[in-house]
Parts: C-alpha cells; sequence; structure tokens
C-alpha cells in the first residue's frame, strides 16, 4: 500500500518543477503549523486560510482535497487532510487532466458517493466560486485598476455569469431531458467536457484554490483581468461588472486581453455622436457598452479600427453580447460579413454607427443623432445570430463607454501624434467625417527616430 502511495505521490510530483514542488510543500506546512504534522482538520484549514477566502469556498477545497485517493484503492472517508491529497489536489487543478480535474470538483460541486450532479448544486458552486476568486484578487490588490467601487453591482454580475455557465453544461448535456424540462443533473462525463469547453472554469479555480496558499501566479491574473487605464475620468462608474469584465475579456483575440483603454463614456464626454467617433477614430479595435432606458445592458466587439465610410468594415473575430438582464455572447454566423458600419453626412446611406444584420435592421444601432438606436432581430440577426439586445426595438440610449483594447499599433501611434486639430477630438471627427485631410497632417515635425 505504501509502495502505490508513493507512486502515485511521486508521478504528480514529476508535473511539477522543484521550485514548485517545495512551494506546495511549504504551504502544507503552514496549513498544519508544523512540519511534522501528516494531516489537517477542517477547523484549522480554515484558520490557516483566515480571510483569504470566504468560509464556503474553504469548506468546498476542504471536501475537494479529502476526497483525493491517493492509493487507488477503496479508503475510508477520514475528516483529515493528508499532505500527499493537498499535494494531489493542487497539482491536478494547476496541471491536470479534465478526467483528472473532475475527480476533485465534483465532490467540490456537492457529489458524495455519486458521480452526479444536479443543476442547483452546480448554480452554487459557481457563485462561491466566481465570489470567492473576485475576493481573493481583491485581498490581494489584484484587481488591475478596477474595483468593486467603479463597476457594477458584482453580487448581480455574479449570479448572471454562474447562470451562464451552467447554461454552457446544459447545452452541452443535451440541453433538455425527454420531458422537456431543464436537465437536474449532469454526470463527471459532462462535468469532463464542460471544463475542457469552458476554460474560464479552471481560470477561477486556480485563482480561488492557490492564492490562500501563496502560489498565484502572475498569468492566473492577467488571463482573468486585463488592466483599466481610466485616463482622466475622475468619478468615472463602468457600466460593466467585475465577473462580465472577466467574461468577456476571455472571448477577446488574446493580443487584446492585457490592457483595457477608456477611449469615450457619456458620464465624461456628454452625449454626443461626433464626440464618441472623435474618440473612436483611429484607435484600434474596441469595445461599446450601452444601457438603455429600459435598464438593458448590452454591446459589440468591434475587432477592427473604425473608420467613417459608407461600406461595412470589419472582420469575422467581431461578436455582439448582452449584460444584463443576461449575460450572453454572440458570434459571425457565417451568413454575411456585415460586421461594423461607421457613417456621417450621407444623404443615400445611413448616418450612425452599427454592428451586424442590414441597413435600417441592425443588430445593433446607434444613430447619428446621438441618443436614439435600434436592435432588429426577427428573430435574429443574420451576421450574429443574436437576438434584441435591448429591452424594445427602438431605444433610447441612458449611458453608454467604448473601451480601446491592447496596445495600439505603430501605425496608429504616428497616426495619432499631436497636432492642433487633434486637441479637440470632436473637430477632428467633424473634419473626417466630412472626407476632408488635414492640411497639417504633412507639416508636422518628425520624431528623432523617424529623421
Amino acid at each position: 500500500m505504501g509502495n502505490t502511495e508513493s507512486s502515485a505521490y511521486q508521478r504528480r510530483l514529476a508535473r511539477v518543477p522543484p521550485a514548485e514542488q517545495v512551494q506546495i510543500g511549504q504551504s502544507f506546512d503552514k496549513v498544519t503549523g508544523n512540519p511534522d504534522k501528516k494531516c489537517v482538520g477542517l477547523t484549522a484549514f480554515q484558520d490557516s486560510i483566515g480571510h483569504s477566502l470566504p468560509a464556503s469556498m474553504s469548506q468546498r477545497i476542504f471536501h475537494g482535497m479529502r476526497s483525493v485517493n491517493v492509493t487507488g484503492k477503496a479508503a475510508a472517508c477520514v475528516p483529515e487532510v493528508t499532505r500527499e491529497q493537498f499535494v494531489v489536489f493542487i497539482i491536478d487543478l494547476l496541471r491536470g487532466t479534465a478526467e483528472e480535474k473532475s475527480a476533485v470538483i465534483l465532490p467540490m460541486i456537492g457529489a458524495d458517493n455519486s458521480e452526479q450532479v444536479t443543476g442547483q448544486q452546480v448554480q452554487q458552486f459557481l457563485e462561491d466560486l466566481i465570489g470567492a476568486a473576485i475576493h481573493a484578487l481583491r485581498q490581494q490588490n489584484a484587481l488591475s485598476g478596477w474595483s468593486l467601487e467603479n463597476t457594477r453591482d458584482c453580487a448581480c454580475g455574479t449570479r448572471t455569469l454562474a447562470t451562464q455557465l451552467l447554461t454552457q453544461l446544459q447545452k452541452l448535456s443535451g440541453g433538455r431531458s425527454p420531458d422537456g424540462a431543464e436537465l437536474s443533473s449532469f454526470s463527471r462525463a459532462d462535468i469532463e467536457d464542460w471544463l475542457y469547453r469552458a476554460p474560464i472554469i479552471s481560470a477561477f479555480l486556480r485563482v480561488a484554490v492557490t492564492s490562500p496558499f501563496s502560489i498565484l501566479q502572475q498569468r492566473d491574473v492577467s488571463s482573468l483581468v486585463p488592466r483599466c487605464h481610466r485616463g482622466r475620468a475622475p468619478g468615472f462608474s463602468s457600466l460593466l461588472d467585475l465577473p462580465a469584465i472577466v467574461y468577456l475579456n476571455s472571448h477577446l483575440p488574446s493580443e487584446m486581453q492585457h490592457k483595457w483603454r477608456l477611449l469615450f463614456s457619456t458620464q465624461v464626454h456628454g452625449e454626443s455622436f461626433s464626440q464618441l467617433c472623435g474618440h473612436l477614430l483611429d484607435q484600434g479595435p474596441s469595445l461599446l457598452v450601452l444601457r438603455d432606458s429600459g435598464g438593458y445592458i448590452f454591446g459589440g466587439f468591434a475587432a477592427q479600427n473604425w473608420e467613417v465610410k459608407p461600406q461595412f468594415q470589419g472582420d469575422s473575430r467581431c461578436f455582439l453580447f448582452t449584460v444584463a438582464p443576461v449575460l450572453d455572447l454572440f458570434t459571425y454566423t457565417g451568413y454575411n460579413d456585415h460586421y461594423m458600419y461607421l457613417n456621417h453626412g450621407q444623404q443615400t446611406m445611413p448616418n450612425g454607427l452599427g454592428m451586424g444584420g442590414q441597413h435600417d435592421y441592425f443588430g445593433l444601432w446607434i444613430d447619428s443623432n446621438f441618443g436614439k438606436g435600434h436592435s432588429k432581430a426577427k428573430p435574429w440577426c443574420t451576421t450574429y445570430n443574436s437576438p434584441q439586445l435591448s429591452a424594445t426595438e427602438e431605444f433610447s440610449i441612458d449611458s453608454m463607454e467604448v473601451w480601446g483594447l491592447g496596445d495600439l499599433s505603430e501605425e496608429l501611434q504616428v497616426k495619432n501624434k499631436k497636432s492642433i486639430l487633434d486637441a479637440d477630438p470632436e473637430a477632428r471627427a467633424l473634419l473626417e467625417m466630412t472626407g476632408r485631410t488635414r492640411q497639417s497632417d504633412g507639416l508636422r515635425d518628425k520624431d528623432d527616430d523617424e529623421a
């Protein structure tokens, strides 16, 4: 038995570098408070964690550790966690296969002797997990410029994201039971497939499970929360909540996930279409977020730089999304290439900003007469397969914000070099909308590296 246990334990250790092995071992010693102690109970475990995690999540982690079978044989259930169980649990969550992760996550969700969990158990587990990850990041000052004070209600966002992730599990499991009701239970195979297809869950787990033991890796933070650059926007509060920010960021191209730059906000810049365009043009890919007068929050990801022209632009990476009352995301269908549209000053073409669908029937439309828009889907947007995003088909904008994503390309950095007109983005936008060029562009002094 001892050889079997040693073999299973050593196989896990072989997956991590020596420095990480030492770090995990030291974490267990910290939990027990005594390097010679071989096991730890729930009370001592939670006391050692302190306020690093909510009690509900620390109890789930302990239960997952206690379920680890390092011998491969049937074992009596004991109320303590051994060093070997602790180490195998951490390594399986950090570097394990979907099958290995599911073996420890099922007990965390609530499975006891069976390998089935209910939808209600999964929902509560997800709410505890998301809340614990946000809590851990906040405790470690790792929210990258975001806070619970400058974002939307986090508790509401946690429930919404948990529901969205549960919906993904239901779809992967077949959606509905034979009697037409929502599936009420899920197998270990369902959980394995879900973990493989929804990597955001593993990212939350890595943060929640490793941060109390001081083995949180920087990649776990950067892969979840983008750095927030708000510029000069005192008192600004985002329409998004932290769980929604994490969810949307996880669907962006990897090169855009590390940083969000606030480009425009009606709170800061007022309600003006020319102001919107002035802060949007030549800023690269962006994320548009709106709240309508009905309280619905929705928007779109523009994968390319916006240009004022009477043709569609963009590419198949673009998508539309909703944040409230439900969180969901709608990607390219392949039906047409009507990804993005921005136009002004035309008599024969629509003037405004649109994404998806077709003229006068956009999946998302902001009229050049700022404050009005529409989301027309009968029943779905042809470009993104999205439903009506807003509370009503024709809507009024209550608030809006736009985020630039990632770093500006060298070409756009050069294009954004300061001139007299650049000091007034609205004047610049109006000039470009009329089709005129800035005469000063060719007269600017070259930088030292351009001479």
